[in-house]
């Protein structure tokens, strides 16, 4: 199962992530960037194809500078479901802190991408709202000790949309665009409509968790 990993490593009565389900068949070539501050501030990358998304954690942040090769750490499938995910995931929890929709949008391979994702050198165009023009992520030849073969770069090419001295950091860039929020804004909003639409009936099971909670509480209250 593609995402088995995914599953393995997430609680869903617990975390408001959407279920380990496979999209359709039809792939439309959808791409999401989440900037994802948890243990780390990093950026999750993700490209739409073979029913899943296909992701990469990015630490320092996509570059529309052609100078920038960044580290870009391949991690397991995510439901295509995850593409529009904004809000908080609870401590105690795989990848506790808040996510934001940093970019997202069409992406287009440069070729065969089953082809090019099995030999390590993926071309493609991005055409977001915060990235656009041609990228390339390549896997890394040399590996570091206890690696685990996960180490890509995720490099801009040069183009019209190059832009020297670009820093995905920059507190200009630092909004959803899905919802317009700065990540600290997501942080202070914990019932955000961007992930609540999607997981109504998971809510459902939270909300009756919630009112057990609160009842043996208010029990506890009553006995004092």
């Amino acid at each position: 199962m593609a995402l088995q990993e995914y599953k393995r490593k997430r609680r869903f009565e617990a975390t408001p992530e959407p279920p380990p389900k496979l999209g359709n068949k039809k792939n439309e070539h959808r791409f999401v960037v989440q900037k994802h501050r948890a243990s780390h501030l990093h950026y999750d990358f993700r490209l739409e194809m073979e029913e899943v998304l296909k992701s990469w954690a990015v630490p320092k942040g996509p570059p529309l500078d052609p100078g920038d090769k960044r580290l870009a750490m391949m991690v397991e499938d995510h439901p295509v479901s995850y593409f529009n995910f904004e809000g908080v995931i609870p401590p105690g929890n795989y990848g506790a802190g808040t996510v934001m929709v940093w970019d997202m949008g069409a992406w287009e391979p440069l070729g065969d991408p089953a082809a090019m994702l099995q030999k390590g050198d993926l071309k493609f165009r991005l055409n977001g709202k915060k990235l656009k023009g041609e990228f390339a992520l390549v896997r890394m030849r040399s590996r570091r000790a206890g690696s685990k073969g996960n180490e890509w770069l995720l490099i801009k090419k040069r183009d019209q949309y190059a832009e020297e001295g670009f820093d995905a950091n920059d507190g200009a860039m630092d909004y959803s665009v899905l919802t317009r929020r700065s990540l600290d804004e997501v942080a202070g909003d914990k019932k955000s409509e961007a992930w609540q639409s999607n997981r109504k009936a998971a809510g459902k099971r939270v909300s009756r968790n919630g009112e057990v909670g609160r009842m043996k509480q208010e029990g506890r209250s009553k006995k004092v």
